[in-house]
């Protein structure tokens, strides 16, 4: 980041403390924000050198805040927000379901301040991309908010995203999109590789990115992210949709589908009983499109994301570990993978990288294929980048430097064209390695939960993990440990 990118994130980030002295968390700031600078820009588009008309009526627009104080402002602003929530396209899905939860009308007059002093369309979309960029992972880092789990490690999305290579004029969905991260860093590597031309250029703007997010909070986040990086237009129609992705197929075909389908093993639904208490139920989603019926969320998104993809689509989706080996509906939906797609990549990942605690997970790619009587699977190449490797977010985050290896390793130019770095006699080492379908599908389960590597800290106690990286280690493990159990409690309960 620029120095004058740090200066504006320091001054946007400076508010923080004294609000959550008050009760504001960061996320409830980070909304303020995201209603607060749609306004400003929209005031901006409004004036020379842009001129255009906007649907904001003219009593709720930008300046009607900033010539207000007190008691009156606070009335105004709880206002504006139920009133902008009615409107068509992303101004009312930005602000849906909106509140005002800075209750005190003198710091909500200094951001309003703050916000009014930066021209902010004059800033590069690289500069407020980065900005809010910063905000949303501020936001994951706090354990408190749980918004951990709607943020990807930007690294690994890239690494992903340059494995796909996405290509102009084709479309790209996500599901499950959260802040909208994946759409980001393809649209990054659009403008980056590409000489664009007019046409292309407005595609991806308009025409490329399509997604869900039923969080209406982390929706909003979503779309104020992708407008900061000129993806989508102040009075264009919403593209990031607020209905549960795995109710019904989609109507739309995608070229592309990345994607980290959020954790946790079911799929469940609230409801108030006859006392009026809210519980949870599992969900089971019966599509005659799946292959197998289950309450299993992931299984569910994996089966989801293959009916997405057009018959040359790709894929790119993250995964948690019992995808790979869980049995009954996993493995019903690993052999129908198998025979319909080219899985043809898996990268396991290490603990530690993400926000939300008791992660195992691994990133898997296949190419839609259409309908055939052979299996489309020849072989599965899979890197191990967890054996041996320990990262932490705050010492040793995951950065694009480690995963450059596994992006060779892939080669998207011509995946057809790999070289294992295992072999048995003269590198048993070796992170990289193909499996055939023979193989796995003679597995127990058709498991693709596959490693070779040994574990040296297990051979060699004088080559141990440094004290943290263990009492990591230990945190993720008795954090998937009682996420198991949880399930297996509610499943008792059920019964």
């Amino acid at each position: 980041m620029s120095k004058n990118t740090l200066s504006i994130v320091s001054k946007v980030w400076s508010f923080c403390n004294p609000l959550r002295d008050v009760g504001v968390g960061y996320g409830d700031y980070l909304e303020q924000l995201t209603y607060l600078l749609f306004l400003k820009m929209a005031d901006e588009y409004s004036k020379p050198p842009h001129n255009r008309k906007l649907n904001i009526p003219k009593k709720f627009n930008w300046e009607s805040l900033t010539v207000k104080k007190g008691a009156e402002l606070d009335l105004h602003y709880a206002t504006l927000l139920r009133e902008l929530s009615t409107q068509k396209g992303i101004l009312g899905q930005i602000f849906t379901k909106s509140q005002n939860k800075i209750q005190d009308p003198a710091m909500l007059a200094k951001i309003i301040d703050m916000i009014d002093s930066e021209q902010w369309l004059v800033l590069g979309v690289d500069v407020k991309g980065d900005i809010y960029e910063s905000l949303l992972e501020k936001n994951a880092q706090d354990v408190k908010s749980g918004a951990g789990q709607y943020f990807t490690p930007r690294p690994l999305i890239k690494a992903m995203v340059e494995c796909v290579q996405p290509q102009p004029k084709k479309t790209i969905a996500d599901p499950a999109c959260g802040t909208g991260g994946f759409f980001l860093a393809a649209y990054d590597y659009l403008v980056s590789n590409n000489k664009l031309d007019k046409a292309q250029n407005k595609f991806i703007k308009l025409k490329t990115f399509f997604g869900n997010e039923i969080v209406a909070g982390t929706r909003r986040m979503a779309l104020m992210n992708l407008f900061l990086h000129n993806i989508g237009d102040i009075d264009s129609d919403n593209f990031i949709s607020p209905a549960d992705s795995l109710i019904a197929a989609s109507p739309v075909t995608y070229d592309y589908v990345l994607a980290n389908p959020p954790f946790g093993k079911k799929s469940s639904q609230t409801f108030t009983n006859d006392e009026g208490e809210q519980e949870k139920e599992d969900l089971t989603y019966n599509r005659q499109d799946f292959w197998a019926t289950t309450s299993n969320k992931q299984l569910n998104f994996v089966q989801h994301i293959r009916t997405m993809l057009k018959t040359t689509g790709l894929a790119a989706v993250v995964v948690p570990d019992n995808v790979l080996f869980e049995g009954g509906a996993g493995e019903t939906v690993r052999k129908k993978l198998l025979e319909t797609t080219d899985l043809h990549t898996i990268l396991r990942l290490p603990t530690g990288i993400f926000y939300a605690q008791g992660v195992k997970a691994n990133v898997i790619f296949f190419d839609n294929k259409p309908a055939s009587k052979d299996p489309w699977t020849k072989e599965v190449w899979v890197y191990d980048y967890r054996t041996n490797i320990h990262h932490t977010l705050k010492k040793n985050p995951l950065n694009m430097e480690v995963l450059k290896d596994f992006i060779a390793c892939f080669n998207p130019t011509n995946r057809h064209k790999r070289k294992e770095t295992f072999n048995a006699k003269k590198k048993p080492e070796g992170r990289w390695r193909k499996f055939t379908y023979k193989k796995i599908i003679a597995r127990d389960k058709t498991s693709l939960d596959i490693t070779w590597l040994k574990d040296k800290s297990l051979a060699d106690l004088d080559n141990l993990p440094d004290p943290d990286v263990i009492a990591e280690d230990i945190i993720e493990n008795l954090e998937f440990g009682l996420e198991s159990f949880r399930e297996i409690v509610k499943t008792l309960n059920l019964k």
